[in-house]
């Protein structure tokens, strides 16, 4: 009985309206939330807010193909509900249809990632579990590099670099109690590609959006 309602809250039925749902209501409380505290202004307006929620949901599902749909549609579900929620606000400019093409289009590209790197995570095999737990902990460790070297907020930057550090070491740890047998693989990745994860932001991302 159990292995059968496991596996019906696995089917796409199940999962992918969930992950739309989800990503409306992360959209929303993001938009709502900017300007209520200074700490809930800089959450809300990062990447990483967003984003790494792919990668909790792709390891609470079974199936890999699912997780990485799932990352995608939540992404698209969560810009939606962010520029709904701005519209309804009064604040969809000029450029925000611009702008909001070009988080959607980010979102196709990060999301599918987060959410196979959330999957690996817990249920992959060999190496490509440390590589999956870098890319995880990128998000946060290259928002902080650009919250320090290009927006110079070094206080929120020290925050996030904190926090990326101890999501490395969680993930370390845990594929090393997993058996990974190089587990160490994580840590030396992670700022790796928060570097690469930092310039695909400056040279790419900052640039579309700046074109609006």
């Amino acid at each position: 009985m159990t292995t059968v309602t496991a596996s019906r809250r696995d089917t796409p039925a199940a999962v992918l309206p969930a992950a739309v749902a989800f990503g409306l209501l992360l959209g929303w409380a993001t938009y709502t939330l900017h300007g209520t505290t200074p700490l809930l202004e800089r959450v809300t307006n990062s990447v990483s807010a967003w984003i790494v929620w792919t990668a909790a949901a792709g390891a609470l599902i079974r199936t890999r193909r699912l997780a990485v749909g799932s990352g995608a549609l939540m992404m698209l579900a969560t810009c939606a509900g962010y520029y709904t929620a701005s519209a309804f606000g009064d604040a969809f400019g000029a450029g925000g249809l611009g702008t909001a093409a070009v988080w959607s289009v980010a979102g196709l590209a990060g999301g599918p990632l987060l959410g196979w790197a959330g999957w690996t995570v817990r249920h992959g095999q060999g190496d490509a579990r440390a590589s999956a737990g870098a890319a995880i902990a990128m998000v946060v460790l290259g928002e902080g590099l650009w919250l320090g070297l290009t927006l110079h907020y070094w206080r929120e930057a020290a925050v996030f670099l904190a926090v990326g550090a101890l999501l490395t070491a969680f993930l370390t740890v845990f594929l090393a109690r997993a058996g990974v047998r190089r587990f160490w693989l994580c840590a030396v990745l992670a700022p790796l590609f928060a570097l690469a994860f930092y310039l695909a932001e400056l040279f790419v991302l900052d640039r579309l959006i700046g074109s609006f």
